[in-house]
């Protein structure tokens, strides 16, 4: 895992960091590793998640999280949004 600590007040060092992570991300990628960490998920790394696992992954487990939790009670806004 990778924890990156910055100013989240200085928006030059934010767009660094962001960049900084979609590098690493593309990299990992790359060389057949994972976008994800645990906890990492549900915050900044959602958006590499159909890159990683392909369009018909994520809406088999958008459909299985709809079936298994219709009113969306457990870690809204995590994984994916429904």
């Amino acid at each position: 895992h990778v924890l990156i600590m910055f100013d989240a007040e200085d928006t030059d060092e934010q767009a660094r960091v962001d960049a900084f992570s979609d590098a690493l991300v593309a990299r990992a990628l790359a060389v057949g590793g994972t976008c994800t960490g645990e906890h990492g998920v549900g915050q900044k790394k959602m958006k590499y998640l159909e890159k990683e696992h392909g369009t018909a992954a994520i809406d088999a487990m958008r459909a299985l999280k709809t079936a298994l939790d219709p009113h969306n009670l457990m870690n809204p806004g995590k994984i994916f949004t429904l």
